[in-house]
């Protein structure tokens, strides 16, 4: 689905949201496990720089590299290590609740570091958030 593949360089955009909108979320309910949802988001982390990753049934991410310039700013601005580029991931996870299924999504950057463990660095887009709201709806979720 192109929708993901928007959501990283959507991260990076900041636009203004109409007033009579509901509030986007990262978070959606879903009355039954959201299969389709999952399904889509592996089947669109296909691209040559992109790599998904499932851990069990609840856990789901999308990483991929960043056009040079991102990467360079990243690389300078939080002491990465070159040798072990940045990437943005997408992380989905379900988790069981009494009235089905709850999905939160995250999106970071992962800068890598010469020593120590890498860097997370939040992003924080009300467009991104906008854009994740309408496709859990699309997949038949409530944003939450």
């Amino acid at each position: 689905m192109y929708a993901f593949r928007l959501l990283p360089v959507l991260a990076l955009i900041v636009a203004c949201t109409p007033q009579d909108m509901p509030p986007p979320s990262r978070s959606a309910q879903f009355e039954t496990y959201p299969k389709r949802l999952f399904e889509t988001f592996e089947t669109d982390c296909n691209g040559p720089a992109e790599r998904f990753e499932k851990t069990g049934n609840r856990v789901f991410e999308c990483s991929e590299l960043l056009p040079p310039n991102a990467t360079a700013f990243l690389i300078l601005t939080y002491d990465g290590y070159p040798q072990d580029l940045p990437e943005s991931v997408m992380r989905l996870t379900s988790t069981k609740t009494r009235s089905g299924y709850r999905v939160d999504a995250e999106l970071f950057f992962n800068v890598p570091q010469r020593s120590g463990p890498a860097i997370r660095v939040p992003v924080e887009s009300k467009t991104l958030d906008k854009a994740l709201s309408a496709l859990y709806r699309d997949m038949g979720g409530s944003p939450t």
